[in-house]
């Protein structure tokens, strides 16, 4: 490990200690994860909190809050049994453009899963190979499994919906959310469930949001324009570089920089107090 990294390392693993803790959880849509104690209910519930976490922090609080509310308190149960009585109930469910029918589509298709494979991460690993660079190709082939599935069912339609709550990396989306449930259900540590034993951490990819991709940019891990596919995977092989075992380790105490301490990227009196001063205090806009 060259210098630049042993440094950066050191700046890493400061906010690790500092914000890696259960309690700074909220409002990530994590909290939902821990609302059960089965594996079984908090693997459900990580997918739907996932692919439902895009728009305002207090709308996705609010709609999970309310889906999952409808769904009992066995969201497995739930998915495994899903019927037209289930559907009656999340029929007028809504998250921005997100309706009651497009999860009714999502949990028929996760209620095909669990009754041949038993859970979501048997299902997964069917896609999964350890010699692979990245988790991208088993990611691929789980969006496309399920979209075939459901296309299957649906006279080779797939709803607008379903498609954006399950995106393909092979059309080059940045799979933000659902690489955000993979770093949930994969790693273990006081923020992360480590429900799944058979991905290794090391293959996972860094949900790249807008507030990660920024404080990337300015640790220098990439230098492109617009957040991609190609974005994360950069970002993701400059975490690597500082630590290859687990290269999404960070990504939860960056994420804080900006939820709790309300970082948006311009100058303020509070940045001399942030691990990432040193960084921020080279760019070309400081004051």
């Amino acid at each position: 490990m060259g210098k630049q990294s042993v440094k950066i390392k050191d700046v890493l693993e400061r906010l690790y200690a500092k914000y890696n803790r259960r309690y700074l959880i909220k409002p990530d849509p994590l909290q939902f994860v821990y609302r059960y104690s089965s594996g079984a209910d908090m693997e459900i519930a990580g997918l739907l909190a996932a692919v439902l976490a895009y728009g305002r922090v207090e709308q996705i609080e609010k709609s999970l809050d309310d889906l999952l509310e409808r769904m009992g308190n066995n969201p497995f149960e739930f998915a495994l049994k899903f019927d037209e009585g289930n559907r009656r109930k999340i029929e007028d469910f809504k998250h921005r453009f997100t309706t009651g029918g497009d999860i009714s589509e999502l949990l028929t298709l996760l209620k095909k899963v669990l009754n041949e494979y038993g859970s979501i991460e048997n299902f997964f690993v069917e896609g999964y190979t350890s010699s692979d660079k990245n988790i991208i190709p088993a990611l691929s082939k789980f969006c496309d499994s399920l979209l075939e599935i459901c296309a299957g069912a649906n006279k080779g339609w797939v709803p607008k919906g379903v498609g954006y709550l399950l995106p393909r990396p092979a059309a080059g989306s940045v799979c933000k959310r659902l690489n955000l449930f993979l770093r949930w259900m994969v790693r273990k540590d006081d923020v992360d469930t480590g429900l799944w034993k058979s991905v290794d951490k090391a293959k996972l990819v860094v949900p790249v949001d807008v507030h990660i991709g920024r404080l990337c940019k300015i640790l220098g891990f990439y230098d492109q324009k617009t957040i991609s596919l190609s974005a994360a995977i950069k970002i993701t092989e400059g975490f690597a570089a500082v630590e290859p075992a687990d290269p999404v380790k960070y990504d939860f105490a960056l994420s804080r920089i900006g939820i709790v301490e309300n970082c948006t990227g311009k100058i303020s009196s509070r940045c001399r107090v942030c691990e990432l001063f040193e960084y921020c205090s080279n760019r070309e806009d400081w004051a």
